[in-house]
């Protein structure tokens, strides 16, 4: 039964947790993280970690996107970001370390905004796409719903593999102000390629998104502490533990529904440390879409600096560029150790193993039945 609170006379509102509010309980069982799996296959493309990066400039180059697949993630290049725009996105970013040395926070919005205002150019974004195919990872790339359909025959002439349609807000069916909508049902019909579509915060938009054909649905919306702002903006939040697991109940219900489709569950929101991803994993994900914890690699092309797509709406920008924590650690190290941070900022899937071995279970799809309980 769905936990109702009245918030005044005659108005109800569900009560739901992120992931802060809930801990994973230990079994009888443990075992050696050396016998832990995480691995993760979508469709036929198979990881070591269950990673998909947060489609952002700031942690995505075409060399990163390179090092992460060959780490064992899956690095995702936004087809409308810089390297679709600009010859020199280097220069680029050394434009915006610089702004980011002055006072005023709303000049590197400015600043993105204005850099997003050039065209998309199909050959850069196709010379982009090319390094990271011929590195022999698999090529992912992020669109719009609002130029998905504009873009998708570029991106499937340059290589990609594995498309994501992404948007703050996602449904079944995209409609703009001109009339033109995306159908994503039509649009995922009509490509050889498999789609991960998103974000979406509930059971009824997340069944919606399956029905389409997707191969996975993107939970919640990228939010991260300090740097996306679409709950003071938009006065729209994601308690992520129960987007989770709503989502999780979705995808079984809808796996019942089809005799045997599955489709895949990435949380991308809340975010932060390594116990956030192992909770994530708990609650029903069975990967996680991360994007500040690796901002402050090394390689990071943000030199530092995070912002997520959101930042360069050209009238409603919804997420800062904020400062990263500077731990001096390349991606192989924030994502596999060792550390010497005790706060879970490095090592992130070091810790996943060992969460999983605490609690005996030996792969992600059994760890997704561990117990949970709430704090509050």
């Amino acid at each position: 039964m769905r936990d109702l609170v009245e918030i005044g006379m005659g108005r109800t509102a569900r009560r739901a947790y992120d992931l802060d509010d809930v801990e994973i309980v230990p079994s009888r069982r443990t075992r050696s993280s050396a016998v832990v799996s995480t691995a993760w296959q979508i469709d036929a493309y198979r990881f070591d970690l269950p990673l998909v990066t947060h489609p952002t400039d700031a942690i995505v180059s075409p060399a990163t996107a390179v090092e992460i697949g060959r780490l064992g993630g899956l690095g995702v290049l936004n087809a409308e970001g810089l390297w679709a725009r600009h010859a020199d996105v280097e220069k680029v970013m050394r434009q915006l370390a610089d702004t980011a040395k002055g006072e005023d926070p709303a000049a590197l919005v400015r600043l993105l905004q204005d850099l997003h205002s050039a065209p998309v150019q199909p050959e850069l974004l196709a010379e982009a796409l090319r390094t990271i195919r011929e590195s022999g990872v698999t090529v992912a790339a992020r669109v719009s719903p609002q130029h998905a359909a504009e873009l998708t025959p570029h991106l499937i002439a340059a290589g990609v593999e594995i498309l994501v349609v992404q948007g703050t807000i996602i449904s079944a069916e995209h409609v703009s102000g001109d009339s033109d909508s995306l159908n994503l049902k039509e649009f995922i019909g009509g490509l050889d390629v498999p789609v991960i579509a998103g974000g979406v915060a509930d059971y009824r938009t997340a069944m919606h998104l399956m029905r389409t054909g997707a191969a996975g649905v993107i939970v919640g919306h990228g939010y991260t502490p300090g740097v996306t702002s679409t709950d003071r903006v938009l006065g729209i939040g994601v308690p992520m533990a129960t987007a989770i697991i709503d989502a999780a109940a979705a995808r079984r219900d809808y796996l019942d529904e089809t005799g045997g489709r599955y489709v895949h569950v990435l949380a991308d929101g809340g975010l932060s440390f390594s116990g956030d991803i192992a909770k994530a994993i708990a609650c029903g994900a069975d990967a996680v879409m991360l994007g500040a914890p690796l901002a402050a690699a090394a390689e990071a092309p943000g030199h530092g600096l995070y912002w997520t797509a959101a930042a360069a709406h050209p009238s409603l920008p919804r997420s800062r560029v904020a400062a990263v924590p500077d731990f001096e650690a390349d991606l192989k190290t924030l994502l596999f150790g060792p550390s010497a941070d005790a706060e879970g900022s490095v090592n992130l899937f070091g810790a996943l193993r060992r969460a999983m071995a605490k609690t005996g279970y030996s792969d992600l799809k059994e760890f997704q039945r561990v117990g949970l309980t709430v704090r509050r």
